[in-house]
C-alpha cells in the first residue's frame, strides 16, 4: 500500500488528486442531507423545549390558582363553622337583659367578630325589603297576605352569608304569598 499526503481539509482525498464530478456531487447532496437532517433535528429539539417551559408555565400557574383555591375554601370552612356562634351572640342580644352594660359587651364582641369575618371575605345577605330570591333565600314560611307585596320577605329567622361572592349559607325566611 501506497503511503499518501493527505490534505486534512478533505476527507481523504490527496491534495493532487482530483475526484470525478460524480463523487463530488454525490458528496455534496450527502452533506447537504445530513445538514438538512441536523436542522430538522434542532428545529425538533427547540420546539420540545419551548412546549416544555410552556408546559412548565401553565403547570407552575395552575399549582398557584390551586393553592390559592383551597386557601380561599378552608378560610370558608371556618367561616361556616365560626357562623353558630355568630347566631348566638345575634340571639343572646335579641333577648330582654336587664343589664345595659352586659348586653353591651356582648354587641362589641359580636362587631369584632364580625368584622373579623368581614375581613375574611364574609358578606351578610340583606333580607330587609327585598323579595324572595331562592338563590339566596330559604323560605321557611309562607304567610298570605294581602298587606305586603307577593314575594316580599316579611321576617328573617336567620341571617345569610355569602364568602367572597359565594353563597355560604341561605338566609331563612317568611315569604308573603297573595291569598
Amino acid at each position: 500500500m501506497e503511503a499518501r499526503n493527505l490534505d486534512p481539509n478533505h476527507s481523504g482525498v490527496s491534495a493532487d488528486e482530483e475526484l470525478p464530478v460524480e463523487t463530488v456531487e454525490s458528496r455534496l447532496e450527502a452533506v447537504t442531507a445530513e445538514r438538512d437532517k441536523l436542522l430538522a433535528e434542532k428545529a425538533e429539539a427547540d420546539d420540545r423545549l419551548l412546549r416544555a417551559h410552556a408546559e412548565f408555565d401553565n403547570a407552575r400557574r395552575r399549582l398557584e390558582r390551586d393553592k390559592s383555591e383551597y386557601l380561599q375554601f378552608a378560610s370558608m370552612d371556618l367561616a361556616r363553622e365560626i357562623l353558630p356562634v355568630l347566631d348566638d351572640f345575634e340571639r343572646a342580644l335579641k333577648t330582654e337583659t336587664a343589664d345595659r352594660e352586659y348586653a353591651k359587651g356582648v354587641e362589641l364582641i359580636r362587631q369584632r367578630l364580625l368584622e373579623v369575618l368581614r375581613r375574611m371575605g364574609l358578606e351578610p345577605i340583606e333580607t330587609a325589603g327585598k323579595r324572595f330570591d331562592p338563590n339566596e333565600h330559604q323560605a321557611v314560611q309562607r304567610v298570605e297576605t294581602a298587606d305586603a307585596e307577593d314575594q316580599a320577605i316579611l321576617d328573617e329567622f336567620q341571617r345569610g352569608y355569602n364568602f367572597r361572592g359565594k353563597l355560604l349559607r341561605p338566609a331563612m325566611v317568611r315569604v308573603a304569598v297573595r291569598p
